[in-house]
C-alpha cells in the first residue's frame, strides 16, 4: 500500500535536530590546554585536535611557567566545543589532558596581578611609595 501525498507531506515536516543550538557565553573558538607532555610537539598537537576541525593556531608553552600548556585557535567554535567535550581526559604519554575555554577575563586579571607584583617590587627597590607628589 503506497503512503498517500498527504502521509508523505507530514512525514517530510518532521522538526529537524538544530545544527547551530546557541551556545553558553564562556564557549569561544580558544582552547586553553594543561598538563601536556613537555615534549609534545607541534605535529602531535595538530594530530590529537586537527581531527575535531580546522585548526587556525596552536601555541605550545616553551618557558618554565608555561611548558606542559597549549593554546589551541580553531576556525570555527563548534569543533573548539566538540574537541573540548571528546579531549578532556584524554590520555597523552600517560597524562590526562586538562581541555578549558579560554577565559581572557580570568587571563587579563592574572597578567594585573603580576604586574602590580613587579610594580610592588620596583617600587621597594628603588625607595619610593608609588603615591604622587604634590608640587608646591
Amino acid at each position: 500500500m503506497d503512503p498517500t501525498p498527504q502521509r508523505q507531506h507530514q512525514q517530510n515536516q518532521q522538526p529537524k535536530p538544530l545544527a547551530h543550538k546557541k551556545l553558553p557565553p564562556e564557549v569561544n573558538r580558544i582552547l586553553y590546554v594543561r598538563n601536556l607532555p613537555f615534549n609534545i610537539t607541534d605535529e602531535d598537537m595538530y594530530d590529537i585536535f586537527g581531527k575535531y576541525g580546522a585548526i587556525r593556531q596552536i601555541r605550545i608553552g616553551q618557558t618554565r611557567d608555561t611548558k606542559g600548556t597549549a593554546y589551541v585557535v580553531y576556525e570555527d567554535i563548534y569543533d573548539a566545543k566538540a574537541a573540548l567535550e571528546k579531549l578532556s581526559g584524554f590520555n597523552v604519554a600517560n597524562r590526562y589532558l586538562i581541555v578549558l575555554y579560554f577565559n581572557l577575563s580570568k587571563f587579563a586579571q592574572k597578567q594585573l596581578e603580576k604586574e602590580e607584583e613587579n610594580l610592588r617590587r620596583l617600587q621597594k627597590k628603588e625607595g619610593v611609595s608609588g603615591e604622587q607628589q604634590q608640587q608646591k
